[in-house]
């Protein structure tokens, strides 16, 4: 695996790579990276020639008070986790080298206003325009390639493919499966801030999620009972403070009222000083 900080780097090896005829696939992350990261490592691996693994704590997408001084970083560990998934190069540059001029002086930002405007959006109104300005200038930088984006952040997947079909990026937006630890758990970075006690507790926003589905799959059609049902599971736990769940349209997000197809459930809890965000597909049962 070759390491680089810096722009011209980054594209003078993909150059090269290219001419060599290679296909480019593309890992962004902001490191601390985990078997969820390496797993869109290796499935980047199956699928191209090339595998560019970025590391970059964007602070475009962190609002004032939000963790991005105390979020968890790990450069040693990173390196040898990337390249023990496969990746081919590392991108892990600096601040200045993405922002010359400073983060605070970027006058340009990418938003996709309408799916960003639920649920984490409403939660972190400057989010998504963060993630999606650098994730614009990630695939800038990279070229065409096929970029590798999990579906535990649901609602950024379906943002970031809505912003490749609008501007005409020469990007292929690969979703894969959330990957779990062995009681439920969704694979974050941020479960690095759960304490002990939190962490035990901390399944049952997944439990909730699941509890909504098998409802949907009974044959419950009434959105708003579902989400009364996963509420009230997050709500019976002794640690946590819901902030919402949703029962919503895969593609538009938009909230439904009745559940007489494919649904996708949405759920945000706050343990202490650990926000996190789970989700899951949801179906009616067959007719006939």
């Amino acid at each position: 695996m070759e390491t680089t900080q810096t722009v011209a780097a980054l594209r003078g090896l993909l150059a090269r790579r290219r001419a060599e005829g290679a296909s480019v696939g593309l890992v962004p992350t902001m490191g601390y990276l985990h078997a969820g990261h390496q797993e869109l490592i290796r499935r980047a691996g199956e699928e191209c020639d090339e595998v560019v693994t970025t590391i970059f704590v964007n602070s475009l997408q962190f609002a004032a008070g939000e963790d991005l001084d105390q979020y968890p970083r790990d450069p040693a560990g990173d390196e040898a986790k990337a390249a023990g998934a496969g990746s081919t190069i590392l991108f892990a540059p600096p601040p200045a080298e993405m922002y010359p001029n400073g983060a605070d002086q970027v006058a340009t930002s990418v938003s996709v206003a309408e799916l960003a405007a639920r649920m984490e959006g409403s939660s972190r109104p400057t989010h998504f325009a963060g993630v999606c300005t650098v994730v614009a200038k990630l695939f800038n930088l990279v070229g065409p390639c096929s970029a590798y984006f999990g579906e535990k952040d649901f609602q950024q997947l379906a943002i970031i493919r809505r912003m490749v079909e609008d501007l005409s990026f020469e990007v292929e937006v690969v979703g894969c499966p959330t990957v779990r630890e062995a009681d439920g758990l969704a694979m974050s970075s941020r479960n690095a801030y759960l304490t002990p006690e939190e962490r035990e507790v901390a399944p049952v926003l997944r439990r909730a999620l699941l509890h909504g589905a098998e409802l949907i799959g009974e044959g419950q059609r009434s959105a708003d009972h579902v989400r009364g049902e996963m509420a009230a599971v997050v709500e019976a736990a002794p640690l946590g403070t819901l902030d919402y769940v949703e029962v919503a349209d895969p593609r538009s997000l938009l909230p439904v009222t009745n559940c007489d197809g494919p649904v996708r459930l949405f759920g945000a809890v706050q343990f202490g000083r650990a926000r996190l965000i789970d989700n899951l597909g949801a179906e009616p049962p067959a007719h006939g």
